[in-house]
């Protein structure tokens, strides 16, 4: 796990419910189960603050950092689709986006990547749907000064075949059975009386992993699955894990956020 990647986690999981803020010691001692050195925290973090994700604070425990506001807008995205924090549901309609050709290759790449994380598939290079509007697209949009039309549309025609078209849903399946085979092996693998630091790496690996699904699984709706979506197993055991690590990884996190 990448330092940034295990910052976002650590303040999306741990943080944001805590006030968004921790000190530079305690995100320094709170990645170090995960075998994150405290100069890649430091990097990461300055890297995180140019990119606009966190700010800096002063803190009663010294300098820190907290959440912006478009990074609570994109932690509160990602947390409705991870532990389905609400109702994803959906109306047998699809959400749209059209805009004109970007140039600029980072900002194409960009733009692609983030409209990935939100749910929508390229039907071509500037024509995006995805099964439900985001709460984050205005502000994804605005920050690359990309105008779209919008529409929220009816499909005439088979709905599977569309999803099949856009999506990679066999690569996704494959993603969840390998995951799946992976996480259990993780937890098999922690000692029933192991320390809350272990506790707590062995959650946010987890958590990491499952994740990463963000990036790949829009969240379709189920009559628009195959038989037997392995994603469904998988979530089942992500909930039950996650619930159960929790209080001791939460614990670990306490403690180092009071430790001066």
């Amino acid at each position: 796990m990448h330092a940034r990647a295990g910052l976002f986690d650590l303040y999306g999981d741990h943080l944001r419910s805590r006030g968004g803020q921790a000190s530079v010691a305690a995100l320094v001692r709170l990645m170090k189960p995960l075998e994150i050195a405290a100069p890649a925290v430091r990097t990461a973090v300055s890297r995180m603050v140019r990119q606009g994700w966190l700010t800096p604070v002063r803190l009663p425990r010294g300098p820190g950092y907290g959440l912006t506001p478009k990074c609570v807008r994109r932690l509160d995205e990602a947390a409705l689709r991870i532990y389905r924090a609400g109702t994803l549901g959906w109306r047998g309609r699809w959400h749209v986006i059209v805009f004109g050709p970007v140039r600029e290759r980072p900002r194409r790449e960009r733009l692609r990547a983030d409209l990935t994380f939100l749910g929508y598939a390229a039907l071509s290079e500037t024509t995006w749907i995805g099964p439900r509007s985001s709460i984050e697209l205005d502000n994804l949009l605005d920050g690359e000064g990309v105008v779209a039309d919008r529409f929220d549309a009816a499909l005439d025609g088979d709905p599977r075949e569309l999803v099949a078209r856009a999506w990679d849903l066999d690569g996704i399946a494959a993603a969840y059975e390998r995951w799946l085979a992976e996480a259990e092996s993780l937890v098999d693998s922690l000692p029933a009386h192991a320390p809350d630091d272990r506790v707590f790496a062995t959650r946010s690996v987890l958590v990491h992993g499952w994740r990463n699904f963000l990036f790949r699984d829009p969240g379709l709706p189920a009559e628009l699955l195959p038989a037997g979506w392995p994603g469904e197993k998988a979530r089942a055991y992500f909930e039950q894990e996650a619930a159960r690590l929790l209080p001791r990884a939460a614990a670990f996190v306490d403690q180092n956020l009071e430790t001066l």
